[in-house]
């Protein structure tokens, strides 16, 4: 998946708040059988990339705040109505994933691995607004160095198409819906032709 502009990645260590801020270049996201794991894979800066785990049990938790996430956007934060958010929120993922620029994932050897070259395993995750509007999700192993990616809203709705799209192929029977759009639907009536 495709950067968008003015995305940041923000590193974090036990001694200070941020190392550094560098611009997203994609992410990706692969199901690994022999972990039973996602593979969440983020590269920026044409020269690195950080690699994490996400369990079943992480996905499952963090899918609901990641919608919540989604439907903070004062437009839909608006609508009276908790069905009007719902298909409010269908509509912009909807139109979001139209923009996402979806590829296959390469192999790209060489990069550097600021947070070290084993992937890390998330164990805690808060999620955010910033000052941008964008949602920075604070990734966070049990110990060490942890991780926070700011994404706008296009990036975070194309995030969560590969995250649904991943635990599907990985046949972790979990249910990771972004409300859709309902289909106009005509109602029958009884109707007699004379």
């Amino acid at each position: 998946m495709a950067r968008e502009e003015g995305t940041d990645i923000l590193f974090r260590c036990a001694h200070t708040r941020y190392i550094i801020a560098m611009n997203l270049e994609r992410i990706t996201v692969e199901f690994h059988a022999e972990e039973d794991r996602l593979m969440v894979r983020v590269f920026f800066d044409r020269t690195s990339e950080i690699q994490f785990w996400l369990t079943r049990r992480l996905v499952k938790r963090i899918w609901p705040v990641l919608l919540q996430m989604a439907q903070a956007k004062p437009d839909i934060q608006m609508q009276p109505n908790p069905e009007a958010r719902k298909a409010l929120l269908g509509f912009q993922h909807e139109k979001a994933l139209q923009e996402v620029k979806f590829s296959k994932a390469t192999q790209e050897p060489g990069r550097e691995h600021p947070l070290g070259s084993a992937p890390m395993l998330v164990s805690k995750v808060r999620a955010r607004r910033n000052q941008k509007g964008q949602t920075v999700l604070s990734l966070s192993p049990r110990e060490g160095n942890g991780v926070d990616l700011a994404l706008g809203d296009t990036l975070l709705h194309g995030f969560l198409k590969l995250m649904q799209d991943t635990a599907s192929k990985a046949e972790w029977d979990l249910t990771l819906a972004v409300p859709a759009l309902a289909p106009a639907v005509e109602e029958e009536t009884n109707r007699t032709v004379n």
